[in-house]
């Protein structure tokens, strides 16, 4: 019987293999029949959260020998799930929402289990990021999926500049706490460009938040809190053919001759008014700056 076949009673002959299961992102129906049958059968449940997986198997009557297994223990528990495995017992892979080993854990166990020639059989099912994309109304043929990004200032940074001339749909993940701080870097280095925000997706209060990034950063402040996990999708690049970089430098260089005229303000004006990143400008300016020093001196007597 292929690996792709409809699972029944003689799904039995295949223990030893890794299942990749994917489970729901919030509402527990959004299962297939197959993934349900695997998590029944399988001899293990290698979870990221054993009592969150726990509640889930209860809702569907399904007993399950529930064993850790999360960022801070895949390292340690790899070894011993192999082991497992090379014995003939199954074992099913699952994170708290959506496919194990995107933005979550279970690459190790994978690529140990492929260098120990262990079949590794993928179970489809929900996404965060394919469910926003297919619902945000923004270009799908071709996006880039950067899930969560450093959480150390330069590093995160220095993403976002190499992504800043990026032309395809850009999938983020990140944390409700974080969402206010992204959006303004997201702001600042690549412009104010259309995005979409989503939260709570398949839940009760799910929620597509649309706009420019600037819109969706005054909607998000004005709440006194925001909940679920959050997927940010911000349409590509677009050259602004009508504003070149030279005509931008020289409206600097005419904003910084005005006496009393402070940089960053006249920096924030124009990256607003042409729909540019700040800190392209920024650099401009300097430039522009420079040019001036170096007009000036030439003019001295």
């Amino acid at each position: 019987m292929p690996l792709n076949s409809p699972i029944n009673d003689s799904e039995q002959k295949y223990k030893g293999n890794l299942y990749i299961v994917a489970t729901p992102i919030g509402n527990r129906d959004d299962i297939s029949i197959r993934a349900l049958n695997i998590l029944k059968q399988a001899d293990i449940i290698a979870a990221e959260d054993t009592r969150h997986t726990g509640r889930f198997l209860l809702h569907h009557n399904i007993k399950g020998n529930l064993v850790s297994c999360h960022e801070h223990n895949e390292k340690k528990r790899t070894p011993d799930l192999i082991k497992k495995l090379t014995k003939g017992l199954s074992v099913a892979l699952v994170s708290n929402a959506g496919t194990p080993s995107v933005a979550d854990p279970g690459y190790r166990l994978i690529k140990s289990a492929i260098a120990n020639n262990i079949k590794v059989v993928p179970i489809p099912g929900a996404s965060a990021a394919i469910t926003a994309l297919s619902a945000a109304g923004l270009p799908t043929d071709s996006f880039v999926f950067i899930g969560f990004l450093s959480k150390t200032k330069n590093k995160r940074f220095k993403q976002l500049k190499e992504l800043a001339n990026e032309q395809r749909t850009i999938i983020f993940y990140e944390s409700p706490k974080r969402i206010l701080m992204l959006l303004k870097e997201l702001i600042d280095v690549m412009g104010d460009r259309y995005g979409v925000l989503s939260r709570e997706m398949t839940k009760l209060y799910e929620e597509f938040i649309r706009g420019s990034l600037s819109e969706i950063f005054s909607r998000i402040k004005e709440r006194s809190a925001v909940k679920g996990e959050c997927t940010l999708l911000i349409a590509g690049y677009e050259e602004n053919k009508d504003v070149s970089m030279e005509f931008a430098r020289s409206e600097i260089k005419n904003g910084l001759k005005i006496t009393g005229t402070r940089l960053s303000e006249l920096v924030k004006e124009i990256a607003k008014k042409y729909n540019l990143p700040k800190n392209k400008i920024y650099d401009e300016a300097l430039k522009a700056k420079d040019e001036i020093s170096n007009e000036e001196i030439t003019l001295e007597p």
